[in-house]
């Protein structure tokens, strides 16, 4: 689902609440519809086992690749310029520091740990091929 939100006039926005195991992403600026100059997808790692180098790398792939959605939703570009970064990099940029936050702290799964079934991305199922780490 997809959450536009409202005005946002150059002040800062505090991070969204985190719910059980996930992180919100959100693309700021653009046409989504007229009105909305952000959009915020919520991406899940409750399948992912945080403590390994191949579940932060998942977990990681996943944020840029909504990022790059929501972007491409709110009609921006991907290019920024050293006065402002692009959507898509301030987007990354947020979720790669809070994602930084929540693999310091994440304990390793237990071997009674069931993953739960994978995360439904918002964006197509190509996307993994067309835009590769």
């Amino acid at each position: 689902m997809l959450v536009a939100g409202a005005v946002l006039l150059g002040t800062s926005v505090p991070a969204f609440a985190q719910d059980g195991e996930e992180l919100v992403v959100t693309g700021r600026y653009g046409k989504l519809p007229d009105s909305a100059q952000s959009a915020s997808h919520a991406v899940s790692y409750a399948d992912l086992d945080l403590s390994t180098k191949a579940g932060q790398s998942e977990f990681r792939h996943r944020l840029k690749l909504t990022a790059r959605y929501l972007c491409d939703k709110l009609g921006e570009s991907d290019t920024s310029s050293p006065i402002a970064p692009s959507c898509q990099d301030a987007a990354v940029k947020d979720a790669m520091a809070r994602a930084g936050t929540i693999e310091e702290g994440f304990a390793p799964r237990g071997t009674t740990w069931v993953a739960s079934s994978r995360w439904q991305a918002p964006y197509p199922a190509d996307w993994d091929s067309r835009y590769p780490d």
